[in-house]
């Protein structure tokens, strides 16, 4: 009743209909195995309080009060999640290190007659394997990088080229963060392991024999870190340049930023945040274009006085071969898809 997880490849669990994870909410919401669900057989609450009685008072103490909070979990989750099994259901279960909580989960599925699995050494063995393929191996995939300032349609492009089947890694879409002080979202980053989880998954599609395009990034994306295999192989990648007017790029970017300027008060905090960077009388004077909704006014100073001077400077560090610069005078949705194609014929060149 124990299954090796010696790779990361899309199939390596496809053997199993369902993979459970038991860990409790918050370990589960840090990071988990790709499209497990999650089937706690102790809360958040639970497991805290079963640490403090393993610790302070008795680990047998600990373990029967644990097991009987176990099995009321458990006789939950089969008459509810579980209730419509079949008997030929075969799950995995998990835990975080192919302990107790899996042990004892997977033990009462398999009584009850499923083909129950447990993942030798836990999420850590899953875990182990994202570290290896993200920090320790060399990445076998090649990229093709996007550059251009704040606002040149980057990530549009990477989309449209996925449209007409190119492969591209969007990066900030798995970060869920648009790359900048600025460029936070609604929802929070995921964690560094989900990020980087997301990530693996995202590349083991892809054809290694076949260039990838990215976003040119710095190492950090809002508070992730890009993972050393990954940043060293597009550190030596060559790069496509985006080259747009100051006027398409601020008629692009309030656009793009559109979530954020429906919310003024939460703007304004992040300019609050540029005081450190320009001078008060310049925040103070966005502050004002905010309030009274010049909002292209306020893309095109925030990207000539404080993007582009980033970028130039992030620039100066650079010596990846420029394969081509794409002028455009336009960044809207036919632009776009206009570059994506421009793009995509660069590539034979790669």
């Amino acid at each position: 009743m124990g299954f090796t997880l010696d790779h990361l490849r899309q199939d390596a669990l496809s053997t199993f209909d369902t993979v459970i994870d038991v860990r409790s909410p918050a370990e589960f919401a840090e990071d988990h195995v790709s499209g497990a669900i999650n089937l706690p057989v102790m809360s958040n609450e639970e497991r805290a309080k079963i640490g403090t009685i393993y610790v302070q008072q008795s680990p047998f103490l600990a373990r029967k009060l644990g097991a009987a909070i176990v099995a009321r979990n458990a006789a939950k989750h089969i008459e509810t999640e579980l209730a419509d099994k079949e008997g030929g259901w075969q799950p995995l279960v998990y835990c975080w290190r192919g302990g107790q909580r899996s042990g004892s989960f997977a033990s009462i599925l398999s009584q009850i007659g499923w083909r129950t699995d447990v993942l030798e050494g836990g999420y850590r063995s899953y875990r182990s394997q994202v570290v290896r393929m993200l920090y320790e191996d060399a990445l076998p995939h090649r990229f093709v990088l996007l550059d251009g300032n704040t606002g040149s349609g980057k990530t549009a492009i990477l989309h449209a080229l996925k449209e007409q089947g190119a492969q591209m890694l969007d990066l900030e879409g798995l970060a869920n963060h648009r790359g900048s002080l600025l460029g936070a979202m609604r929802d929070e980053q995921p964690s560094q392991k989900m990020f980087e989880t997301r990530l693996a998954q995202a590349l083991m599609p892809l054809d290694p024999t076949k260039p990838i395009v990215a976003e040119a990034e710095s190492s950090k994306i809002g508070e992730r870190l890009i993972p050393a295999s990954v940043w060293k192989t597009m550190r030596a990648a060559p790069r496509i340049d985006i080259a747009a007017s100051l006027d398409a790029r601020a008629k692009f970017l309030t656009r793009d930023y559109a979530d954020v300027l429906e919310d003024p008060a939460r703007m304004a905090k992040r300019l609050d945040k540029l005081r450190a960077l320009c001078s008060h009388q310049r925040v103070e004077h966005w502050l004002e274009y905010l309030r009274v909704g010049k909002h292209e006014q306020l893309a095109a100073e925030l990207m000539e006085h404080h993007y582009d001077r980033g970028y130039e400077r992030s620039r100066e560090g650079r010596d990846n071969t420029v394969l081509a610069t794409l002028q455009t005078d336009g960044l809207e949705p036919t632009n776009i898809v206009q570059l994506a194609s421009r793009v995509r014929d660069l590539l034979d060149q790669v």
